[in-house]
């Protein structure tokens, strides 16, 4: 970390010498000033016509004023420090040749304000540890919300993690690339990733083409997250040599996936038979990702959806881990968070 800070007492409505804010008044008004080593670095980190101090400005409640390679944040006390680490964090990020988009600022802060909760120290114990990551070789996946740093947690204790909530969480994207960091340290031979062949509330008739060409619709939100987190040509390779396979949920009946990592993704639309045929496809030295969003079941209308029944009977049981991601865990845009919201309380409101 290459930043100066800078912490001071602040009183808008005296002209008194700097003081330190007593430690007990967290709200007390205070200045924090944070130098950067680097201008192009720094230039980055706000964002274009400073957008990322902006959004930090209107989530902390705080007022932040940009000269040169300094930024000075003025407000209460602990909304500074949280500010303070934010930036810090996310000045890291940029000197490692990562981008920062508001995606990435909102989730340092939600990363800032959650850490004291998550991991309390008492003072002069040193630093909280961070949230857990994520690491390829192409980028640095770090946990945005507490139910992200507990779902990356599970994935590395568990061989069987269920993943339920809304769109937006990072449920598949996590998973994919948690399977990708585990290829690339030798850790398993193969990666597959599937998904029931259930439209979405539509009849899309004939699709004309192949087999490959006839389930890739379903299956592209995959190769997206693929292609996000491994470098384009290694996909490639590794499709060719079948280390890495996409394929849809009938294609594992009969099948003993040993060595692998395995990714049941939209596990919602699965029938019981199909979850039970699933999981009982697991062998030696492989690990299952099943995700999934409850609120989303596109089966016919009476059909119990395999994941809930699944999760219900198996959470609790010996080598398996169950996170639940709700709309504080959206991470895509702030009014995606806010729609999650709104339909979680019309469906859970009684009906007029």
């Amino acid at each position: 970390m290459s930043a100066e800070t800078i912490v001071r007492g602040f009183d808008p409505l005296k002209s008194a010498a700097p003081r330190k804010p007593s430690p007990d008044r967290s709200g007390a008004p205070a200045e924090v000033t944070i130098a950067f080593e680097d201008n192009r670095h720094a230039s980055s980190l706000f964002g274009s016509h400073d957008q990322n101090l902006a959004f930090l400005e209107r989530r902390l409640g705080i007022e932040a004023t940009v000269r040169g390679n300094h930024v000075a944040l003025r407000g209460p006390a602990d909304a500074c420090q949280q500010a303070r680490k934010v930036l810090e964090s996310l000045y890291d990020r940029v000197r490692r040749g990562e981008g920062v988009a508001l995606g990435d600022v909102d989730g340092a802060i939600r990363a800032a304000l959650a850490q004291g909760q998550l991991f309390p120290t008492a003072e002069g114990e040193g630093p909280r540890p961070g949230f857990a990551q994520v690491s390829t070789r192409k980028k640095t996946i770090v946990a945005r919300t507490a139910a992200q740093d507990a779902y990356m947690r599970s994935l590395g204790k568990h061989e069987l993690v269920f993943a339920t909530g809304p769109a937006g969480t990072g449920k598949t994207y996590i998973a994919v690339a948690w399977a990708a960091a585990l290829i690339e340290r030798g850790e398993a031979d193969r990666i597959i990733l599937s998904r029931p062949a259930v439209e979405a509330g539509e009849r899309l008739g004939f699709l004309p083409g192949d087999m490959k060409e006839k389930v890739d619709p379903y299956l592209r939100p995959l190769y997206d997250a693929l292609y996000d987190v491994m470098p384009p040509e290694k996909v490639e390779r590794g499709m060719t040599s079948g280390m890495i396979e996409i394929a849809p949920l009938a294609f594992m009946r009969g099948r003993t996936l040993a060595n692998a990592i395995v990714l049941l993704d939209e596990a919602q639309n699965t029938s019981s038979m199909q979850m039970k045929m699933f999981l009982t496809r697991l062998g030696e030295n492989s690990r299952m990702i099943v995700t999934g969003d409850p609120t989303q079941i596109d089966l016919p209308p009476g059909q119990v959806s395999g994941l809930a029944e699944a999760v219900g009977l198996l959470e609790g049981v010996e080598g398996v881990g169950v996170t639940r991601f709700t709309a504080a865990d959206v991470v895509r845009h702030e009014l995606v968070a806010r729609i999650v919201r709104a339909y979680e309380g019309a469906h859970s409101s009684p009906a007029v």
